[in-house]
């Protein structure tokens, strides 16, 4: 990814931002990116990280470097730490209530994320119910 990175590294600066960086860990084919400006916030994190995937891949496509996963300021990292922690206290309360617990609507990662954390678990199980943007996960609890 040493081609990509040189033209990622030129196109971070030609931003301007106040401050940033770039990481890349080749084997997981992952770009972090670290950026201290005003105009990246928590709000429109997803549509920034969206337009720098686009490019970045069309970038490591050129090259023929394979996909790419892009993430700034550990957004993604941070939110998959709070789906998992979602799904275990879904998978708690569902055993302690015998109940179903519906979580809420997430996209196909993060039911992803929520169906791998809890398949270890033998006193539950999960099922993802709904479509398009109401889809969301039900934990089960097995007797």
């Amino acid at each position: 990814m040493k081609n990509s990175q040189e033209i990622i590294n030129k196109l971070i600066f030609l931003c301007q931002f106040r401050s940033a960086s770039v990481d890349i860990d080749e084997e997981n084919r992952k770009i972090m990116l670290r950026i201290d400006d005003e105009v990246i916030n928590t709000k429109n994190m997803p549509i920034i990280i969206n337009a720098f995937s686009q490019v970045f891949k069309l970038i490591a496509k050129k090259y023929d470097e394979g996909p790419v996963v892009v993430d700034i300021n550990n957004y993604y990292k941070d939110k998959e730490k709070l789906v998992i922690e979602l799904a275990k206290a879904g998978a708690k309360k569902a055993v302690i209530t015998k109940n179903d617990v519906i979580l809420p609507p997430m996209n196909a990662f993060e039911r992803h994320l929520v169906h791998e954390e809890l398949s270890v678990r033998p006193d539950v199980k999960t099922e993802s119910i709904g479509a398009g943007t109401s889809r969301r996960v039900v934990v089960k609890f097995i007797e």
